[in-house]
């Protein structure tokens, strides 16, 4: 679970709660300084994610401001050092984004790539975390999908004369993050 600062602003502005207060109620949930939680909300914001912004830490700003936890929270999973190119999971990471969840489970359920599988498990993932904080199924879309570049395991091809040519086997991180259409 991933808060959203740009949700969270508006509620604010709209509910008429300061950042003071959200830090009254995180400082209170997790045992925090008042000042380290004053300095971690206006962090969080501004879009910052340090310190790491747990579920607990949405839920309790959530209550501050009377929403429910869903409303402010982005559900996102990652699969990391999958054993294929970015350039091929990226054709099915954009296949999916915008697309409604059940839409998506059902592209990458019958699709011959080779990375849908890994994609498939961070959506599976997502939607089992939306789950939890009771989200209505049928509003979930593909908010996010991209895939990164992850670190290159090198081998090398014996050649003639003694030489070797280096082969770099890619690999990729894969992110899906889902949410409530608005």
């Amino acid at each position: 679970m991933r808060l959203q600062n740009d949700k969270l602003k508006k509620l604010t502005a709209e509910n008429g709660v300061g950042a003071e207060q959200l830090a009254q109620a995180v400082g209170a949930q997790n045992g925090m300084k008042p000042e380290a939680a004053l300095k971690a909300v206006r962090n969080w914001m501004a879009g910052r994610d340090h310190p790491r912004c747990r579920a607990a830490d949405i839920a309790a700003m959530a209550a501050a401001l009377g929403v429910p936890a869903k409303d402010i929270a982005r559900f996102t999973s990652q699969v990391r050092h999958h054993r294929g190119s970015p350039l091929k999971a990226r054709l099915v990471a954009d296949a999916i984004r915008g697309k409604s969840v059940s839409e998506a489970l059902e592209m990458l359920t019958f699709s011959t790539k080779r990375a849908a599988t890994n994609v498939q498990k961070a959506l599976t993932a997502a939607y089992a975390e939306a789950e939890l904080a009771d989200v209505d199924d049928s509003l979930l879309i593909v908010s996010e999908s991209r895939v990164d570049e992850g670190p290159h395991i090198k081998r090398f091809r014996p050649k003639d004369r003694g030489r070797a040519h280096p082969i770099l086997k890619r690999t990729s991180h894969i992110t899906i993050s889902i949410e409530e259409r608005n």
